[in-house]
């Protein structure tokens, strides 16, 4: 037993003296046949050959200018366009024509001398006078509320990029999880191969090699789960992007790296409250309602509606004036008045709260990167490199007779672990940071 354990250490010394020399430096590769290459660095992405390839930025101008959704939302502002028109025409005079003392059911008096000088015919146009400015009014609350529509579609286009924005890292979490897999079980296959020949070479037990062949199930599965993961990931991307305008053979091009972010909490918030689009909508808001309330009280003015009309009788040719007007008394269209008051504190309401979530936003954003950015950085300060180095060692010590199947097998599923979670935190930390990006409200951080 001393013998064995003194050999292990023998073969174990140049590994852990230069393995845990430097925790950033590569693990020292040993020459020994089947020494497994290290796991391909998550920023490293291989795309299908021949496949129509798109950046981040790309996808965004995509989804912008072809999301179907995102198109229909935005003809509510020609709608509301379409609405100024109506809000700024005057109203149409009316004209009106009667014939007075026709011989209807005496039809044998229908004679030109009787229409001459018996029968009236009158014609005459009336006009209503709009008073209390209404028009200008309806126009300007025609106005207020497209600018509300605009603000409202430009919020659309935020969440919409942060949609994007989270597809395609996604996209590219799965790409660097296949290359991982793939290369995990290109690695595991040599190993399955060296056992095999130690097992025929009657080094090691039938039960021993049975493990490893079991384990390969295992990696076989994580390449099929990648796949799958890729294959869905591209397809939603695709559906944000405009489904007809881009082909189903298409990939991502995407470094998948990690990216500093130096901003302050103060500087986000204070750029979100210039740039957040829903913050402006509330505060068209305001200004929507102001419109409103001013309307409503130019239409509890009485308009006056102005006749004229010309009346021919016999050897009589007259003209007569016409005016009338609603005399105010009980509807000075105070209801609808009070309505528009409370509408106002309503949307100051609203404006106030908004403010408050905008800042709300930013800050969770804020406390979610920085705790995303920790985990990071642990994974980036050795814990990569170490387990690395860990399953090198135990993979060496193994295919040489010096540790056990338990402990390579262990090594193995702590490497395949640490790999998977630096990849999965990264990819939540570049969530985080566009997270960020759509709470602030624009994609250039102050």
């Amino acid at each position: 037993m001393r013998s064995y354990f003194l050999r292990f250490s023998i073969l174990l010394a140049p590994f852990w003296l230069t393995g845990f020399a430097a925790a950033q430096a590569p693990p020292a590769q040993s020459p020994a046949a089947g020494s497994r290459a290290p796991a391909p660095a998550a920023g490293q992405l291989a795309q299908k050959p021949g496949a129509q390839l798109i950046t981040l930025d790309q996808a965004i101008q995509m989804a912008l200018a072809h999301n179907h959704n995102l198109l229909a939302e935005r003809t509510t502002i020609q709608q509301n366009e379409a609405a100024e028109i109506t809000a700024n025409l005057r109203p149409d005079p009316v004209l009106m024509g009667d014939s007075q003392f026709l011989p209807i059911f005496q039809p044998s008096n229908f004679t030109s001398d009787y229409l001459d000088n018996v029968a009236q015919f009158d014609l005459g146009v009336s006009y209503l006078f709009e008073r209390g400015q209404k028009r200008q009014h309806r126009l300007q609350a025609a106005r207020d509320t497209t600018a509300v529509s605009r603000s409202q579609v430009l919020d659309n286009e935020r969440t919409l990029t942060f949609d994007v924005a989270t597809d395609f890292i996604n996209v590219e979490l799965a790409e660097s999880t296949l290359e991982l897999a793939n290369q995990n079980l290109k690695g595991f296959q040599d190993t399955v191969d060296i056992t095999q020949a130690r097992y025929n070479a009657g080094q090691i037990g039938l039960d021993d090699l049975l493990k490893i062949k079991l384990q390969l199930l295992q990696f076989q599965t994580d390449v099929a789960q990648a796949k799958l993961g890729r294959v869905q990931g591209l397809s939603d991307l695709r559906q944000l992007l405009g489904y007809e305008q881009i082909s189903a053979d298409y990939d991502v091009a995407g470094s998948f790296e990690y990216e500093p972010m130096k901003s302050g909490l103060e500087d986000l918030q204070a750029a979100a409250l210039k740039t957040r689009p829903d913050l402006q909508a509330a505060v068209r808001g305001v200004a929507a309602a102001n419109s409103q309330f001013q309307l409503q009280k130019a239409v509890g003015k009485r308009d006056v509606t102005g006749q004229i009309n010309y009346t021919h009788l016999g050897y009589l040719n007259q003209i007569s004036l016409f005016g009338s007007m609603q005399l105010p008394i009980f509807d000075r269209n105070q209801g609808e008045i009070k309505k528009a008051g409370f509408a106002i504190t309503q949307a100051q309401e609203q404006q106030i709260y908004a403010n408050g979530q905008v800042l709300t936003d930013v800050r969770d954003a804020y406390e979610s990167w920085q705790s995303n950015d920790e985990i990071v950085g642990l994974y980036r300060s050795g814990y990569l490199d170490a387990a690395q180095q860990s399953l090198d060692i135990t993979e060496y010590a193994y295919k040489h007779g010096a540790a056990s199947l338990l402990d390579f097998m262990d090594a193995e599923r702590s490497y395949r672990a640490t790999q998977l979670g630096y990849r999965q935190a990264l990819a939540t930390y570049l969530q985080s940071l566009e997270q960020l990006r759509e709470a602030v409200g624009t994609r250039s951080l102050p």
